[in-house]
């Protein structure tokens, strides 16, 4: 009962944050969203709203920039590029970014023409242009790195083989979280299977469940999970609220792997051109700012600051910067010093090799909902059709201090070799 009541409490607290400035919030609830997710997955949940907007989806007349986005930090560069006023150094006009609660709902208000300039996890563009035939181009990445894996203090778990027999939460099926966790569940000889909680699991046996972000601290207060995977800042908020222990940074498994891209929707990029460029300019400034100055922007993007992430400063800075290898090494959250990664970092490079992978390991991971469309994607021709590559390398030639962040090779800016290593 008093871990229950652990939870509960930080529910409440988690949820307070939430209800601030609903004026610019779309109507959803968190328990919609989750039991939407839970019943089908992602593609289950949002396929009904794509199929009401599809013929609605349409460039805006005007040129005004509206952002949508979900209040974690692979949002900074949106956020950064609107309270720096990087839009308006172009000339742009930009609304007050849009806080929006879930994927889905950010999902619908993409296709229906209310926002026109968002971050969506990778996996989603992929789901909605193959197998909705929805236009959404992929502009650049967002981020690198800024997720990781948690347990409970009190748990027995300090590497991914002691998952076997854990609950262990994800934000959904089609995500950078679920694509990294199985990798690391396969590595180390566990299953991910999808049972219900109350069914036996076998001591091989990892069991996985749909969890919306603000509800994993409070569900691990009150033990109904053994740990999750997310992105910042909820891992940070773990580590503060419940003292969860961090088991692995994400970007310690696949070196600076993407995870939320900027996104558009293609006709704006074939009717607008020189709007989409000067968006592409204010997005690419605002990560290099991020990267350079990361605890500038947890203040500036939290509760304490503009107000972006209904979050006290502290916990945003700690999302952002806190990765002490003396610390996390000695734990296992850290295994790859020498990769020399941040606990989040900023390049807008979005590199075909990633794609690639991103493409073929979602057909290795365990999901809910039906994978079909997946099996026929060629890795190969996703690359160069989902993604546009012109109008970020335009603003990145004239930025290039894009090239000084840590996820980035300066002698081979453009090209890498994908990194994972459990």
């Amino acid at each position: 009962m008093e871990r229950e009541m652990k939870g509960f409490e930080l529910q409440d607290e988690v949820d307070a944050v939430y209800t601030e400035d609903a004026r610019h919030r779309v109507s959803v609830t968190r328990r919609q969203t989750l039991d939407m997710l839970a019943a089908g997955g992602l593609a289950a949940a949002l396929k009904p709203l794509l199929g009401n907007f599809m013929s609605a989806a349409h460039a805006a007349d005007d040129d005004v920039v509206r952002i949508g986005y979900l209040p974690i930090t692979d949002a900074t560069a949106l956020l950064v590029a609107h309270g720096m006023g990087y839009f308006k150094d172009e000339g742009l006009e930009a609304e007050k970014p849009t806080l929006i609660r879930g994927w889905s709902p950010l999902v619908e208000s993409f296709a229906a023409g209310k926002v026109n300039l968002v971050h969506f996890l990778k996996p989603i563009p992929v789901w909605m242009r193959y197998n909705n035939n929805f236009p959404v181009k992929i502009m650049a990445w967002a981020h690198t790195n800024g997720s990781g894996v948690v347990v409970g203090k009190d748990t027995d778990i300090h590497s991914f083989k002691d998952l076997g027999g854990k609950q262990i939460a994800v934000p959904f099926w089609y995500s950078m979280h679920n694509i990294v966790l199985q990798y690391g569940l396969r590595k180390s000889g566990i299953k991910a299977v999808i049972k219900p909680q109350s069914e036996k699991l076998a001591a091989d046996e990892c069991n996985l469940q749909v969890m919306a972000p603000p509800d994993m601290p409070a569900a691990l207060a009150a033990k109904k999970i053994h740990g999750y995977i997310v992105a910042e800042p909820f891992n940070a908020m773990g580590e503060i609220k419940v003292h969860a222990r961090m088991l692995r940074f994400t970007g310690d498994i696949w070196k600076n792997h993407p995870c939320c891209v900027v996104c558009m929707h293609e006709e704006v990029t074939k009717k607008k051109a020189a709007w989409t460029q000067k968006v592409m300019n204010a997005i690419v400034r605002a990560e290099i700012y991020s990267s350079k100055n990361k605890k500038e922007v947890a203040k500036l993007l939290s509760r304490d600051g503009k107000g972006y992430l209904p979050m006290p400063a502290p916990v945003v800075e700690r999302a952002m910067t806190y990765y002490d290898e003396s610390v996390y090494g000695k734990t296992g959250a850290i295994e790859h010093p020498e990769w020399h990664n941040g606990r989040i970092d900023f390049q807008p490079w979005p590199y075909p090799s990633a794609t690639k992978l991103i493409v073929e390991s979602m057909n290795e991971t365990v999901v809910g909902g039906d994978t079909t469309f997946l099996k026929k994607l060629d890795p190969e021709f996703v690359a160069k059709d989902l993604v546009n590559y012109e109008y970020v390398r335009n603003a990145m030639n004239k930025y290039p201090e894009w090239k000084d962040d840590p996820s980035v090779n300066p002698k081979d800016p453009f090209n890498r070799t994908e990194v994972l290593s459990l």
